[in-house]
C-alpha cells in the first residue's frame, strides 16, 4: 500500500533488482566480448549477434534509406524546395527548451545554406505558452511568411493548426510527442508516432526529426545535381546530439548512433557560442553527462529565466566576442535559476508535506512559482518522495504547470483523461505540461488524485535499483574499464551499468561539499580498495563508522583531480551489510 510521505527520510533507499545471470551457453557464443559487456547486453534484451554488433558500433554512420518511409517527407521536401525557389519567406516556429531550440537552429541553418529567406519564431514560456499560439500565426502571416515549419511542437495543437490554413499559411508540423487520436489538418505531418507512419524507429527527438529533414533536402539536392551547398550532416550533428540528450530521449537504436557522432562533432564543434559555453561550464571532458549536467541546464536557463532566443542566439553566432557575452549571461542566470529552484521547491515541500501527507500523487499550486522552474521543482519532489508530482504556477485567469512522474503511472495518459479541463496539454510518459483556467485547478486536483490513487492505490511505492552484476572490487580493473566504454554514449534507456559489491569495510569516510551533503568513503574488499562518492548521501555518515560492513550498489568512473585521473566508485545505494 502507499506510505505517507511525511515519513520518506531525505535519504531514500532502493529495492535492488539483481539481474539474472546470462546462460553460461550465451556467455561462450561471444568469446571476443568481455564477458561482463555480454552480460549487460543480455540485461537490456540484446541478445542477437547482430545486435549486439550494432549496438557495439555506435559510431558508425545512420541510414538515409528510410527516410522517405516518413509519412509527409516527400511533401515536406517539395514545399521548402518551392519556397526556396521562390523566395517565399519561411518561418521555423520552435520551443524554448534545448530540443526545441536546437531544432530551431538546424533547420534555419539547413535552410539558409540552400539560400532560403528564413527566420526563426520561438515563443516566450511566460507570455505565451508552449506551442503554436493564433497571435504568432496572425504576426507570421502579416509578416509576409507564407510556410511555417514547426519542430518539437504542433502535433495537439489542432485549433491553431485549423487557423493557420484558415489565414493562409502552408503550415508543416514536425513534432515528435504522441499525437491525439484526431491528427492536426497541416500541408504535412513528421510524426513517427502517427499511426499510419511505417518509419521503423520512433524515438527521436524534436531535433532528430528536424536531422532527418535536413537529411533529405540534402540528399534531393545530390540527387537532382543541383546548386552545391556548403554544408554538411556532420555539420549538424552536435546540435542534435544536444538535444536529443537534454530531452531525455531514449538512447537506443537510431538516437544512440545519432549522439554518439554527435558527441565526436560536438568535441570539435566550430560554433563559437559552444565552446564558450563549454568554457564558461568547466567542463574537461565531453559526453552525454556534459550534455546533462553543463550544457543543458544553462541553455535551458534562458527559456526559463528570459527568452529561448538567447540560447539560439548563441548556438548560431559566429563572433566569438558575441559568443562569449551570451554565454556568460546564460551561465549567470543557470545560478539564478538553481537558486530560485532550491527556494520554491522548499516551498512545494511545505505545501504537500502540509495538504497531502497520503496522497498518491503531489499536487501543488502557488501564485510565486515561476513558469520556468516548475518542472525542475516537480522533478525534485518526485526524486524525493517517489509519486507523481503536479507543479504550478497560479495565475489569475489562467495557470501553467509541470507534471514529473515515475514508471507506474504514465502522466500524460492521466492528463488526457482530464483533457475538457485544460487550455492546452501534452507530454511523455514521465513528464508533461500543459495550461489550465485557474477556476478549474480545484476540479484538476481532485481528477488526477483519484486517478493516481485508481492506478497505484495498493503499490507499495518504492524506487528500484536495477542492479546489472554483483562483484568483488578486484574485478573493477583497467581492462575491464574500457571494454564498458564500448557501451556508450550512456542516457535515457541505456543507463550507465550499475554494480553491487557485497560486505566491503569502510576505510575511511568523511563529508564534503555545502553544509557535508555527500559522503566520501574508502572501501575495502580483501587488499583492494577504492575511492568512492555518494552525492546527496552526506546525512548518512553520522550512523556509519570505520570498519562498518556494506552493500553498496555504484557505477565504476573516472575521477580526474588536480590532474591526477584514478578510478572510483560512484555510489548510488548504500545498505548494511547482512550480519
Amino acid at each position: 500500500m502507499t506510505t505517507s510521505i511525511a515519513s520518506t527520510p531525505r535519504v531514500r533507499h532502493k529495492r535492488w533488482v539483481i539481474a539474472p545471470l546470462a546462460p553460461a551457453d550465451h556467455l561462450q557464443r561471444f568469446p571476443d566480448i568481455a564477458p561482463l559487456v555480454v552480460q549487460i547486453l543480455y540485461n537490456r534484451g540484446i541478445t542477437d549477434p547482430d545486435e549486439m554488433a550494432a549496438f557495439l558500433q555506435a559510431d558508425r554512420p545512420t541510414s538515409t534509406t528510410d527516410l522517405f518511409r516518413m509519412v509527409g517527407m516527400n511533401r515536406t521536401v517539395d514545399r521548402i524546395r518551392r519556397a526556396i525557389k521562390a523566395a517565399e519567406p519561411i518561418a521555423i516556429y520552435g520551443d524554448y527548451d534545448v530540443d526545441g531550440v536546437t531544432a530551431t537552429a538546424l533547420l534555419v541553418q539547413t535552410l539558409a545554406a540552400f539560400g532560403a529567406n528564413v527566420r526563426p519564431y520561438i515563443p516566450h514560456r511566460a507570455d505565451e505558452g508552449y506551442g503554436l499560439n493564433v497571435e504568432a500565426l496572425q504576426h507570421l502571416k502579416d509578416d509576409g511568411v507564407r510556410l511555417v515549419i514547426t519542430v518539437d511542437c504542433g502535433v495537439r495543437s489542432l485549433a491553431e493548426v485549423a487557423f493557420a490554413k484558415a489565414i493562409g499559411l502552408d503550415l508543416i508540423v514536425s513534432d515528435h510527442h504522441m499525437p491525439l487520436e484526431d491528427l492536426p489538418d497541416t500541408y504535412a505531418l513528421i510524426n513517427p508516432k502517427q499511426p499510419a507512419c511505417p518509419y521503423p524507429f520512433k524515438e527521436l527527438a524534436g531535433v532528430g526529426l528536424a536531422f532527418k529533414i535536413a537529411q533529405a533536402l540534402l540528399l534531393v539536392n545530390i540527387k537532382n545535381d543541383d546548386v552545391p551547398v556548403s554544408l554538411t550532416e556532420d555539420d549538424l550533428l552536435d546540435l542534435v546530439a544536444l538535444g536529443t540528450v537534454a530531452d531525455l530521449a531514449p538512447l537506443l537504436g537510431e538516437n544512440r548512433l545519432l549522439v554518439a557522432r554527435g558527441l565526436q562533432q560536438l568535441r570539435r564543434t566550430r560554433r563559437p557560442g559552444l565552446r564558450a559555453l563549454l568554457n564558461f561550464s568547466g567542463s574537461k571532458t565531453i559526453d552525454t553527462s556534459t550534455i546533462g549536467f553543463a550544457l543543458g541546464p544553462r541553455l535551458n536557463a534562458a527559456g526559463r529565466l528570459d527568452h529561448a532566443l538567447n540560447a539560439y542566439d548563441l548556438l548560431m553566432t559566429t563572433e566569438p566576442a558575441v559568443a562569449d557575452r551570451i554565454a556568460l549571461d546564460l551561465d549567470s542566470r543557470n545560478r539564478d535559476r538553481q537558486a530560485l529552484t532550491r527556494e520554491l521547491s522548499d516551498k512545494a515541500r511545505e505545501i504537500v508535506l502540509t495538504h497531502t501527507t497520503e496522497a498518491a500523487l503531489l499536487f501543488a499550486a502557488d501564485p510565486s512559482f515561476n513558469s520556468g522552474v516548475v518542472g525542475l521543482v516537480a522533478s525534485r519532489l518526485t526524486e524525493e518522495f517517489y509519486r507523481p508530482s503536479v507543479v504550478i504556477e497560479r495565475g489569475p485567469q489562467e495557470s501553467r504547470g509541470s507534471c514529473r512522474s515515475i514508471p507506474e503511472f504514465h502522466i500524460t495518459q492521466a492528463l488526457d483523461e482530464c483533457r475538457e479541463l485544460f487550455v492546452r496539454h501534452g507530454g511523455h510518459a514521465a513528464a508533461a505540461g500543459f495550461t489550465i483556467e485557474t477556476a478549474k485547478l480545484e476540479a484538476l486536483a481532485q481528477r488526477l488524485s483519484e486517478i493516481a490513487q485508481r492506478v497505484l492505490g495498493g503499490q507499495e511505492l518504492l524506487p528500484t535499483l536495477a542492479v546489472d552484476a554483483v562483484l568483488h572490487l578486484h574485478k573493477l580493473k583497467t581492462d575491464l574499464f574500457h571494454a564498458l566504454k564500448q557501451l556508450e554514449p550512456h542516457g535515457y534507456a541505456n543507463p550507465t551499468p550499475v554494480f553491487a559489491s557485497r560486505g566491503v569495510s569502510i576505510v575511511e569516510l568523511r563529508t564534503v561539499g555545502m553544509e557535508g551533503a555527500h559522503l566520501k568513503m574508502k572501501v575495502g574488499d580483501g587488499g583492494t580498495v577504492f575511492d568512492a562518492i555518494g552525492f546527496k548521501f552526506g546525512s548518512m555518515a553520522e550512523r556509519l563508522a570505520r570498519g562498518d560492513k556494506l552493500d553498496i550498489a555504484y557505477t565504476f568512473e573516472e575521477n580526474e583531480w588536480n590532474g591526477e585521473r584514478k578510478y572510483q566508485l560512484n555510489i548510488k545505494d548504500i545498505k548494511y551489510a547482512d550480519k
